[in-house]
This record gives structure tokens, sequence and C-alpha cells, in this order.
């Protein structure tokens, strides 16, 4: 199948999926996560209506850039960001969705007020606590938020999580449940409820993302196929 056919099939199951949790397909942004693949595959995605693009690797985002691969759709950053390649990033995206860490916090700011920009970002949660991984754990996240909420060139406009690779279904599930109990919580202490993007689910799980009340999802896969690794 197409690109174009491989979107309209997703937007198919994101309408489904919406409408069984009593939801509008329109709640749900799709992000194609574009990682490995080249200027004239993002072309494509955009030409056929996705509504963002998202990189996970910094150095393939700037050559896909110079390339105007992503020429009429906002960017999104979606991968481990190092803070090394935090000026690479900060202005060349319309989202950053894995501010995980207050160090990250305080680049991303410090980049943004010299381009004298706001940066619209996510926090990243790791919900799973694991090890290694970025992301603020569970309890961490409020103290996070906070701080994030003191800088004057960042914007938080929600949470973006993934589930440990390994969880089962049902595991999912309720990683899916605790990440959308962390948002509400955190939107009514900190945001008066103003906050709109919960980005969770990717090719996989992104039906379930949905019924859970992902209000965005990061397909690759299956709207681009599989990546080939080099």
């Amino acid at each position: 199948m197409s690109i174009a056919e491989n979107i309209a099939r997703v937007r198919a199951n994101i309408a489904a999926a919406a409408a069984e949790a009593g939801r509008k397909p329109s709640e749900i942004t799709l992000v194609g996560a574009s990682k490995m693949n080249d200027a004239c595959r993002c072309r494509e995605a955009v030409a056929a209506g996705i509504d963002a693009l998202g990189e996970n690797r910094v150095q393939e985002m700037t050559a896909k850039l110079e390339e105007h691969a992503y020429d009429g759709a906002p960017l999104h950053f979606i991968g481990h960001l190092q803070r090394n390649k935090v000026k690479q990033v900060v202005g060349k995206v319309s989202l950053i969705q894995s501010a995980g860490s207050l160090e990250l916090l305080e680049e991303i700011e410090k980049t943004a007020a010299r381009l004298e920009i706001v940066q619209d970002i996510l926090l990243e949660v790791n919900i799973g606590e694991e090890g290694g991984k970025s992301g603020f754990f569970p309890p961490e996240l409020l103290s996070g938020a906070e701080a994030a909420l003191k800088k004057s060139h960042v914007r938080v406009l929600g949470l973006m999580a993934i589930p440990p690779a390994e969880a089962e279904r049902e595991e999912n599930l309720q990683y899916f449940d605790k990440v959308r109990g962390l948002f509400l919580d955190m939107d009514e202490k900190l945001f008066h409820n103003s906050l709109r993007v919960l980005s969770m689910g990717m090719s996989g799980d992104y039906e379930d993302a949905v019924r859970a009340g992902a209000t965005m999802v990061r397909v690759g896969t299956a709207i681009f196929g599989s990546r080939h690794y080099m």
C-alpha cells in the first residue's frame, strides 16, 4: 500500500477507536514518525495530509530540513534529545516532545532565550520508571512541571510517554491510564486545565492509546512500512 493509503487506513482506525471512547477523530493529531525515511517519503506523507512529522535523530532531521522534507507540515522532535544537540533543534521544530529532565529544560530555555523565541514542549514521563531511559519518573513530574513554568522561553503543552517495550497489552493499557491520570492531575494543579496534548501510542498500540485519552499518536511503521536499518 502507498503512504497515502496507509495514512487513510490509520485515520480510519483512529476514528473507530475515538468513536468507541465517545470522542471525535478531530481531537487526535496524527504524527508520522519518519525516522529512516528519506525526504521524498516525508513529502509523500505531507502531500497525503499528515498532521505533523516527527524525527528521532538530530543529524537525520538536520539533513532532511536542508532537503525541505517537511515543508507544509509541522515538525516535531520525538526522540531522546542530548543537551549538546539542543541548539540544533530549538527553533527548528514546532514541538519538542521529549523534554524529560531539569537539565534538558534548562538547556532548551537558554537556547530559546538566545533566539528570542518561546519553544513549545511536552514533558516526557518515564512511566515504567526504567533505568537508562529518559523522562521524568512519575513522582518527579510535578516538580519538573513547576520548573518549566518558571521559564519564560519554554511553554508546556502537555505530556508524552512510551510504555516499556516488553509490556503486554493489558499492562500497556494500565500504563496509558496511569499517564492520563498524571496528565489530568498536573493540568488541574499547575496549568488551570489548559493543557491539550497527551502524546502516547505508536504503530502497535495507537488505537488503545486513543481509547485511553491520547490526543496525539506517533505512528511510523503503520504509515511508512518497516524500517531498514543500516
